[in-house]
């Protein structure tokens, strides 16, 4: 029997970890738009620490290893924005990121209310709007952010009465 990855809240010991993976992780973005400034790749770690305090930030931990992470805030009309779901390369393709958008949606529809979720992913990333029409999100908006880029916004409605369920999974 492997090592099981589990989802759990991150802690402030996590952050330098966070921002590692999350560098490694947004490579292939600024590749397929030409472009090595966007922003997940010039946050700072002070940056990424105040996040910490805004909102839920998960982690997916394989052992002691961060190889996955999604954050998200509610606003006062129930509205919930999901961020930086991000997910070491050699674990795609395994569910994982599916795993960690239910579990960031329950906990913000336990704690915080939320009444739909959005979120916002580039026009050619095509593997990114793949794992967010499975799991139930729709374009609702495009918004131009640049001559090479344009960000998509998908949307998706809680579910009423939906159980908050488990934040710490298996695979």
């Amino acid at each position: 029997m492997g090592i099981s990855v589990t989802i759990s809240a991150a802690t402030e010991d996590d952050a330098e970890k966070i921002l590692k993976l999350q560098y490694l992780c947004y490579q292939r973005e600024a590749e397929i738009y030409g472009d090595y400034t966007i922003e997940p790749l010039t946050q700072t770690l002070d940056d990424l620490r105040a996040e910490l305090s805004q909102g839920p930030v998960l982690v997916a931990r394989l052992g002691e290893e961060v190889v996955g992470s999604v954050r998200g805030t509610v606003d006062q009309d129930g509205t919930a924005s999901l961020a930086k779901l991000i997910v070491h390369p050699r674990m795609q393709r395994h569910g994982l990121g599916g795993r960690l958008l239910s579990a960031i949606e329950a906990r913000l529809a336990e704690e915080s209310a939320a009444k739909r979720y959005r979120l916002f992913t580039g026009h050619r990333s095509e593997g990114n709007l793949r794992l967010y029409r499975r799991n139930g999100y729709a374009p609702v908006g495009t918004e131009q952010v640049s001559r090479k880029l344009s960000l998509i916004m998908l949307e998706k409605e809680a579910a009423p009465g939906r159980s908050p369920g488990e934040y710490v999974t298996s695979a």
